[in-house]
């Protein structure tokens, strides 16, 4: 569990990197993205910022790649708007949690689809093979 300073960095992280990113980096590889967590080591000299990068794999590969060449600059420029004693080293990240809560979403609407869609098999078949192997079904008097 993350201390209250630890919690307090991680956010101020998310919001100084996000302000960073989106002013300050001029790296054409890096497209839309969004920072979407951070973790902090308990002594504060570590640290790992979770991004989603909107677009195909090929361009959040890039933007990945852009982000980690910019991490020195990033981590400069937090250390310049934030009064710490360290300034903790920044590894960035893909976040999938994203992706595959999208995943599962689309899985489950498709569930929902297919049990909502009328089956394709008649009633009258279907009552002929409850009979046949012996269950009652309604209207199938013994």
């Amino acid at each position: 569990m993350a201390s209250t300073r630890q919690q307090r960095i991680q956010q101020l992280l998310i919001e100084e990197v996000s302000d960073i990113v989106r002013r300050e980096v001029k790296d054409p590889r890096i497209g839309f993205l969004t920072i979407t967590g951070a973790e902090v080591s308990p002594d504060m000299r570590h640290a790992r910022v979770f991004v989603t990068i909107l677009g195909t794999a090929e361009e959040q590969a890039e933007g990945l790649k852009g982000l980690q060449s910019a991490a020195r600059f990033i981590r400069r420029e937090f250390g310049r708007r934030c009064d710490l004693r360290v300034t903790p080293e920044i590894e960035f990240r893909f976040d999938v949690a994203i992706q595959h809560g999208a995943r599962m979403f689309d899985l489950l609407e498709k569930i929902k689809r297919e049990e909502s869609e009328p089956s394709d098999v008649p009633e009258s078949v279907d009552a002929e093979a409850a009979s046949a192997s012996g269950t009652r079904t309604e209207g199938n008097n013994p």
